[in-house]
């Protein structure tokens, strides 16, 4: 890393979020699916959803949901990078002297920064329907990190598909999974009330112990192994994410 590296991606990021400030509606989109499937299950479905405690339904689901709004939000990543492919931007900067990775690193942080927004947005309206925490400062900077790397692992995952989808639709498609898997996790019901096989995968896969981890937190409850096992799937994922995309970047501009 140089400091050209870090000049270069602070023009380009400035360039990325002047994008969605003059687009805001991508931000917006981003959490209306997220808030209308936290509405449908509290008021439709909660109230025949044994939870197993005496806490509000909304508190034991806004975990999934947070996790189902960075799913969805990196969809948008990977259609920008896909547009800034099919437009010549990134040939443009090929020709220039600027450092080559700060191309991607803007559109990331880009993805992060549009994702927080959507995850406060969401958590407003969960304080709305009535979710309450008592966890402290610590707590919430904990579920925040996990946040932010998960939100990171997800961006790098997006990098891939932005970069070598051969349509627009393809580009944001891969999204659709993500979105999903926290519906195979604890998110919404306890694992324990799921047949076998789908009990097997539900507690093995990385959504489950991100969303306990947090819920743990939320609650005040002893968060055990889920926070570093959550940790190691997210610092995993990123990693790998990270080395496929890159090496995805320089076979495109080779």
């Amino acid at each position: 890393m140089s400091k050209h590296f870090f000049g270069d991606t602070a023009v380009l990021l400035g360039r990325s979020l002047r994008h969605i400030t003059r687009s805001p509606d991508t931000i917006i989109t981003t959490a209306i699916m997220p808030i209308a499937m936290m509405l449908m299950f509290v008021y439709v479905f909660g109230g025949a959803i044994n939870i197993g405690s005496n806490s509000s339904y909304v508190n034991y689901m806004l975990p999934g949901i947070l996790l189902i709004t960075v799913a969805s939000g990196i969809a948008y990543t990977a259609y920008r990078l896909f547009m800034d492919m099919q437009g010549g931007i990134f040939e443009r900067f090929q020709s220039m002297p600027t450092a080559r990775s700060s191309v991607l690193w803007a559109h990331v942080l880009t993805s992060l920064v549009a994702n927080l927004v959507s995850l406060v947005v969401v958590m407003l309206v969960a304080l709305l329907m009535g979710f309450r925490s008592g966890a402290g400062v610590l707590a919430w900077l904990s579920v925040a990190g996990i946040l932010v790397l998960f939100t990171l692992a997800l961006t790098w995952i997006a990098v891939i598909p932005g970069l070598s989808a051969k349509t627009m639709e393809g580009a944001s498609a891969f999204s659709y999974p993500l979105i999903f898997l926290p519906f195979l996790s604890s998110a919404f019901v306890p694992t324990d009330t799921m047949p076998g096989p789908l009990r097997v995968f539900a507690e093995n896969q990385p959504a489950t112990s991100i969303v306990n981890a947090i819920r743990a937190l939320f609650t005040q409850q002893p968060v055990g192994n889920d926070i570093w096992i959550a940790l190691a799937w997210c610092v995993g994922i990123l990693i790998v994410a990270y080395a496929f995309a890159m090496n995805t970047y320089r076979r495109k501009i080779s």
